[in-house]
């Protein structure tokens, strides 16, 4: 099988390997359909790894025999799992809808520990210090003044901003600023443990002790709404700036080849942002997207007519980048971007319209698919071999609810990965 491995740093730069040997590569074996995936969140280079050597040869048996395979490499950010110990627990609340307990489980240190490999040293420390401010702040609860979990916590609370907001997003994927931008840590760290949960349901029952347990419950959780900013922002970025400008060089080179672009959680959203890095739409080479549950919002390519923000979607402009068929699919059994996504932007939700649902304002394409994008159609997930009847140029949300469904795959995020089924390859290579 001609496959390939493509490294991008955090910037969108190619660093393995050259880009000159991999498309004298792709003209020497008579490439004519390259397919290219991205990994998503939390996902080092031996995950990745696996993913494309589970997934890639069940497309290639789908796809046309000059196929070639392109997997993405990415520095996404890992959170730590819940403790072996506290799955059943953790399971049992992110199906009552908090999926915060997750973070209550793990240590601050922890959760550094995990974050660091994918920053730079610059902010190493910060981060580092960030965990050890939660843990000292935690072990401080009913006996620390006021005074000096104060203190703490605006430490903690400047660094969180040094560390993520730089991250630019677009407004309809942006709702996690407003955590990073609140003027009040301490309210809105305790307001964001109550609607994620990782405060337990009967306050100080559990030994919280003061405000500040809960406080510092909720710090955790900003922890990981940062890091989801980051991540969603690096993603666009990888795409945009490295991925996108390849691929028009490609399609310069080697206009015969046909590139199809899928993605999974985050990893959506890089192979999605590749297009506004194309350039006009006559110099793209791709001839179908593919998004398989992925991690960002589902307006990503709706008019104006359609949003509930004040703008179109960020990718609106440059769907006609792909003259073949759009799909996402999407599933309830998804609890990472069903359950945790939406509340994730909980301060903004103040902003939302009385008449807009807020999670579906700030929904997830992996748990409802393509909203308001035009045209569209809905589909179900179906065996390989099955006619789909795919339209270039429309936007098909497919339901993937019978297949992408095993929750046992992760306490916190359920069936998000739950991905490499011949169902999914057939989705991807149906567009050839």
């Amino acid at each position: 099988m001609n496959q390939w491995e493509l490294h991008y740093d955090r910037d969108g730069t190619l660093t393995t390997p050259a880009e000159t040997t991999f498309l004298d590569d792709l003209a020497a074996r008579g490439i004519t359909d390259l397919f290219v995936f991205s990994h998503g969140w939390g996902t080092g280079e031996r995950r990745a790894r696996n993913l494309y050597d589970s997934l890639f040869p069940l497309i290639a048996a789908l796809a046309p025999p000059t196929a070639g395979f392109a997997g993405i490499f990415w520095p996404s950010l890992w959170f730590p799992d819940p403790p072996a110990e506290a799955t059943a627990q953790v399971r049992a609340a992110v199906e009552a809808d908090r999926p915060g307990a997750a973070d209550a489980v793990v240590a601050g240190k922890e959760v550094a520990q995990t974050l660091l490999a994918s920053f730079e040293p610059a902010r190493q420390a910060a981060v580092t210090r960030m965990g050890e401010l939660v843990d000292e702040g935690t072990a401080g609860v009913g006996t620390d003044t006021p005074a000096v979990q104060q203190a703490r916590l605006e430490e903690f609370h400047s660094l969180l901003g040094t560390v993520f907001a730089a991250s630019h997003l677009e407004p309809e994927d942006a709702g996690g600023r407003s955590l990073l931008l609140a003027d009040d840590p301490r309210a809105a760290y305790a307001r964001i443990a109550d609607i994620l949960g990782s405060a337990p349901p009967d306050g100080d029952a559990q030994g919280l002790g003061d405000l500040f347990g809960k406080v510092w419950r909720g710090a955790k959780d900003a922890l990981r709404v940062g890091s989801y900013f980051e991540m969603k922002a690096r993603a666009g970025d990888v795409g945009r700036r490295g991925l996108g400008p390849m691929l028009a060089r490609l399609h310069q080179r080697l206009p015969q080849v046909r590139v199809h672009l899928a993605g999974h959680s985050f990893g959506a959203r890089l192979v999605s942002f590749a297009l506004a890095g194309i350039g006009p739409a006559e110099q793209s080479p791709v001839a179908s997207l593919c998004l398989v549950q992925g991690a960002f919002s589902h307006y990503a390519f709706t008019p104006l007519s359609g949003m509930p923000f004040g703008n179109a979607g960020a990718l609106h402009a440059v769907a006609d980048r792909v003259r073949g068929p759009l799909t996402a699919t999407f599933s309830p059994h998804d609890w990472a971007v069903g359950r945790w996504y939406p509340k994730a932007s909980f301060l903004a939700r103040d902003d939302a319209a009385a008449d807009v649902d807020p999670a579906m304002q700030w929904g997830g394409m992996g748990a409802h698919g393509f909203q308001g994008a035009i045209p569209a159609r809905e589909l179900t997930l179906l065996p390989p071999g099955s006619p789909y009847g795919l339209t270039a140029g429309t936007f098909h949300a497919v339901d993937a609810s019978q297949v992408i469904a095993d929750t046992r795959q992760s306490a916190f995020a359920g069936a998000h990965s739950d991905i490499v089924h011949p169902e999914v390859a057939w989705l991807i290579a149906a567009a050839t």
